[in-house]
């Protein structure tokens, strides 16, 4: 048996074009399917690395490119590759990801996870308030440009973390988020505040956000709960 995940750049068709991405399959050959949303400054190898460790937490995860290939270099680039990615266009996309991952051999079960950090994690909402084949959707300090989602057909369980420092996404804004999400899906999300935490607070390729601690309570929290999530359901 293998020992370290099988990766591999992988297309597949989506939203009428040929779309990209990193898969990561772990040692055991197969698991739950994870979608891994990338930031807004592409697909980077941070994304790529967290990709593989969830191979290595046992699940088969899939981080779309949604930049067809390009990655952002500094701050006003990635504003303006983010602003050429219309939010209902990236769903559209990650929809495709999702069937394809779905379809794959390896993939067990009917549905699958989502993990998205900053822009991703807003298009982790946006995609679990669409598809209802997302059972869990973990969002890291998710960042909705287009305003909240209609959350009417939401049948996935939501975990999120944020920064009690974030100045791009402030923590006073949660509440109303809960509720909002509360009162149209009767899903009630967990959502975790981390002291001493800003903004990207779990990306380690950038010393100058990353919070260690917090990020290493905020994985462990984001692996018990996907397991828990997906896990395959009891026979009757």
């Amino acid at each position: 048996m293998a020992t370290e995940p099988t990766l591999q750049n992988v297309s597949f068709p989506s939203a009428g074009t040929t779309a990209y991405g990193y898969l990561a399959v772990p040692p055991a050959g197969h698991g739950p399917g994870i979608i891994v949303i990338q930031e807004w400054w592409g697909l980077t190898a941070h994304i790529k690395d967290i990709t593989d460790r969830f191979a290595r937490a046992g699940f088969v995860a899939l981080a779309p490119d949604l930049y067809g290939g390009q990655v952002a270099h500094d701050s006003d680039e990635a504003l303006r590759m983010m602003a050429e990615l219309p939010t209902e266009r990236g769903v559209d996309l990650l929809s495709g990801a999702v069937g394809y991952l779905l379809a794959r051999p390896e993939t067990d079960g009917d549905t699958v996870g989502a993990v998205g950090f900053c822009m991703g994690g807003g298009f982790v909402l946006g995609l679990a308030a669409k598809d209802q084949r997302i059972s869990a959707a973990v969002p890291f300090y998710g960042v909705l440009r287009d305003g909240v989602p209609d959350f009417s057909r939401l049948k996935a369980e939501i975990l999120g973390h944020y920064g009690e420092q974030d100045h791009t996404v402030p923590p006073e804004t949660l509440e109303e988020l809960r509720s909002t999400i509360e009162s149209q899906s009767g899903i009630v999300p967990t959502f975790h505040l981390y002291p001493g935490a800003g903004h990207a607070f779990f990306n380690d390729g950038r010393p100058e956000t990353y919070h260690a601690r917090s990020a290493a309570q905020a994985w462990e929290r984001t692996l018990d709960f996907l397991r828990t999530q997906l896990a395959p359901a009891d026979p009757a």
